[in-house]
């Protein structure tokens, strides 16, 4: 099993910048891509960014090119989201996630192992 922590979320205004964090525990070398998904009320979970481990190579949704960026440390088994520029359209729970495999989906049902979320809340 790999178990996944995030942490970093709160409240920003628009314009603002916060830093997510998603700790992985466990089994860890079972997954080679963790990506990052949020949901908001009402709305699908939809995919963010992705980072694979075995090269760094990233993977982001349109809307969020440009402002968010994510970034891994191999020693602390860490992946990060760094989110800049934020809009009140972001607010959700960001919930990070993992799989194996050596194919990039952005189908939140191909990941194996999820975190318990963390609230983002942009005010305009």
């Amino acid at each position: 099993q790999v178990q996944l922590v995030e942490s970093g979320g709160g409240l920003v205004q628009a314009g603002g910048s916060l830093r997510l964090s998603c700790a992985a525990t466990g089994r860890t070398f079972r997954t080679n891509y963790t990506g990052w998904f949020r949901q908001a009320p009402g709305q699908e979970r939809e995919f963010v960014a992705a980072i694979r481990w075995s090269d760094g190579n990233t993977y982001y949704f349109d809307s969020v090119k440009g402002r968010f960026a994510i970034s891994r440390d191999n020693a602390k088994n860490t992946v990060y989201l760094q989110m800049d520029s934020l809009k009140p359209e972001d607010t959700a729970v960001y919930h990070c996630a993992a799989r194996g495999g050596t194919v990039l989906t952005r189908k939140a049902s191909a990941y194996n192992y999820w975190g318990q979320g963390t609230q983002v809340s942009v005010s305009s």
